[in-house]
C-alpha cells in the first residue's frame, strides 16, 4: 500500500490526547503543532483514523506543503503538488477552508480563488483538457498557512468527526464529542468506576463514556467522505475497519454512568440520543437538580460542563449555581470532580481551589478544565474493581 502523510485536527490544548490515540492505533507521529498532530499511514491507515478516533475533528491527507508570501508564490506552489495523484478526471475539487495565521496572505477568499485556479491549471495540463465536468466523487481541500507556510490536505472525513450520528437533539450550549471524549481521557476515569454528569444537558459526556466503557469505536455508524474515492482507497479496507471495530465491542460490560439535568425535556433528549448510540443500557439519566445531588458510593467521578452564562441575568444566578456545586462536591468528599467552565469565579464560588486547572479553546472560547482530585480508592478496592472486570 502506498505511505502518505496524514493531518488529524483537534481542539487547542489536547494534542497529546490525540497523539496518544494515534500511537495506540499503531501509527507513527511525525509531527504536533497547536491544533493538530500529523502521522503516517497507508490506506487501511485513513479508514481506521476516520473509524477509531474520538478525538480528532478530521483526517487530512496531505498533498503538498511549500512556503508562499505573495499570490504568485501561492499559484505555482499549489500548481507543483502532483494532484493528479489524488484527483480523477471526473472529480468534483474545491477549497472547503482556508485558515491563515501570522502570514502576509490572509483574506481567505482571494487564498480560496487562487488555489482553485492552480489546481485547475494542473489538472488541465496532466488530463488534455480544459474543462472538468466534476460529476464524480467529491475532493474537498483545507489549507492552512502559518508565518507564511501552505499546507494543502484533502478532507477524507468529510463532515466533522464530532457528528457521531447519535446526538439529533441538543441542549442550548453543548460540548462537542470530539472534546468530551478528549476531557473524559484526561482524567484518572475507567469503565468500572462511578461516573456523573449533573448538567448532563443531551447526554454528551454520559454517552461518550459509555461508548469508551464498552469500546465502541465512535465512527462506526457514520460515512465518511473518502469512502466513494474508490481510485484511492479499496471498499473493502472501509468494510474491514467496521469489522474490526464491531469485534472489539465489550458487549457485557455493566457500568455506573449517571446525567443529571433540572430540564425534564432535555433529560428525555439525552436518553434518546444515548438510544440512538447503543448505550441506553449503560446510563441512567433522571431529572435533578445539582442542589440534591448525593450518591451512597465513594470514590467516584463528578465530571461537567456546566453553566458559565452567556446573557447579564444568566451571569447573576452563576455565584449561586456554583456555590451548590460546591455544596455537592462537600457531601461526595472522596470523589474528583472535573469542571469545564468559562465563569471565572468558578474556584471562588465552589469554595475551592483547583488541583490542577487546564486552559482548552472550546471554538473560540477560552474555558477551564478546573481539576478537584479526590483520594485513590484503597488498593484492594481497585484489586477488586480489576477482578470484577
Amino acid at each position: 500500500m502506498k505511505r502518505y502523510e496524514l493531518i488529524a485536527p483537534c481542539h487547542f490544548g489536547l494534542e497529546a490526547v490525540l497523539k496518544k490515540e494515534i500511537y495506540d492505533l499503531g501509527y507513527e507521529i511525525t509531527k504536533v503543532e497547536d491544533g493538530r498532530v500529523t502521522f503516517e499511514g497507508d490506506e487501511e491507515a485513513i479508514c481506521r483514523a476516520n473509524i477509531f478516533l474520538r478525538t480528532a475533528e478530521r483526517v487530512l491527507l496531505k498533498a503538498g506543503q511549500f512556503h508562499a508570501e505573495t499570490f504568485e508564490e501561492l499559484f505555482q506552489g499549489i500548481r507543483n503538488i502532483p494532484w493528479e495523484a489524488y484527483i480523477p478526471e471526473d472529480g468534483k475539487f474545491w477549497v472547503a477552508k482556508a485558515s491563515s495565521i501570522k502570514s502576509k496572505l490572509f483574506s481567505p477568499s482571494d487564498i480560496q480563488s487562487v488555489v482553485k485556479k492552480a489546481m485547475v491549471e494542473r489538472l488541465k495540463q496532466k488530463y488534455h483538457t480544459n474543462w472538468f465536468q466534476e460529476s464524480g466523487a467529491e475532493y474537498p481541500l483545507r489549507l492552512f498557512l502559518m508565518k507564511d507556510e501552505v499546507v494543502a490536505g484533502i478532507d477524507t472525513s468529510g463532515n466533522s468527526l464530532h457528528k457521531r450520528g447519535y446526538r439529533r437533539l441538543t441542549s442550548k450550549a453543548p460540548v462537542t464529542e470530539t472534546l468530551a471524549a478528549a476531557l473524559l481521557m484526561l482524567t484518572p476515569w475507567k469503565g468500572d468506576r462511578i461516573l456523573v454528569d449533573p448538567f448532563c444537558g443531551s447526554g454528551t459526556f454520559p454517552i461518550e463514556a459509555a461508548m469508551m466503557a464498552a469500546n465502541i469505536a465512535p465512527g462506526m455508524d457514520r460515512e465518511f467522505q473518502a469512502e466513494k474515492w474508490t481510485n484511492l482507497i479499496e471498499r473493502k479496507l472501509w468494510q474491514e475497519g467496521i469489522e474490526e471495530a464491531g469485534d472489539l465491542i465489550h458487549r457485557e460490560i455493566v457500568t455506573d454512568i449517571q446525567g443529571y439535568d433540572i430540564d425534564g425535556e432535555i433529560v428525555k433528549a439525552a436518553r434518546e440520543n444515548a438510544r440512538l448510540a447503543g448505550v441506553d443500557h449503560l446510563i441512567h439519566f433522571q431529572q435533578r437538580p445539582v442542589s440534591e445531588l448525593s450518591h451512597p458510593k465513594k470514590y467516584g467521578f463528578l465530571i461537567s460542563n456546566p453553566p458559565y452564562g452567556e446573557r447579564m441575568e444568566e451571569k447573576e444566578a452563576l455565584g449561586g449555581l456554583y456555590t451548590e456545586i460546591g455544596e455537592a462536591m462537600g457531601r461526595l468528599d472522596s470523589w474528583s470532580t472535573y469542571l469545564l467552565t468559562s465563569y471565572e469565579d468558578a474556584e471562588k464560588y465552589i469554595g475551592r481551589k483547583a488541583d490542577k486547572n487546564r486552559k482548552i479553546y472550546n471554538g473560540m472560547l477560552k474555558t477551564y478544565f478546573y481539576q478537584f482530585l479526590g483520594p485513590k480508592p484503597p488498593k484492594r478496592n481497585r484489586q477488586k474493581a480489576e477482578v470484577d472486570e
